[in-house]
């Protein structure tokens, strides 16, 4: 009996950039709950990419690392920003006085 190859996971955390968006919505079915009453709630990661926006239906088990990878995306531009926003100090401070 073949063994299964174990799945490789990365050591570095993932990132996710988008947003996580709950959408309601009737499935159709005439007897289902949702025909006469509440709609069903689907989570799902909206995010753009190439200029679309795209729509990535979520399962219930996979919020807490969706919302995990949404923050660490969020904290690295943060991070990010800041040392840009640095840096042009930087540069500004390094400028020359023009001469007029």
């Amino acid at each position: 009996m073949p063994k299964s190859k174990p799945v490789k996971t990365s050591a570095t955390p993932w990132l996710l950039r988008g947003s996580l968006i709950v959408p309601h919505r009737r499935c159709g079915k005439p007897t289902c709950h949702c025909a006469k009453g509440q709609p069903h709630a689907t989570p799902a990661l909206s995010f753009s990419r190439r200029g679309k926006t795209r729509i990535l239906t979520l399962r219930p088990a996979q919020l807490p690392a969706v919302r995990a990878a949404l923050r660490r995306y969020q904290q690295a531009q943060a991070q990010l920003e800041g040392r840009a926003v640095a840096g042009l100090r930087r540069l500004a401070q390094q400028r020359t006085p023009s001469t007029r």
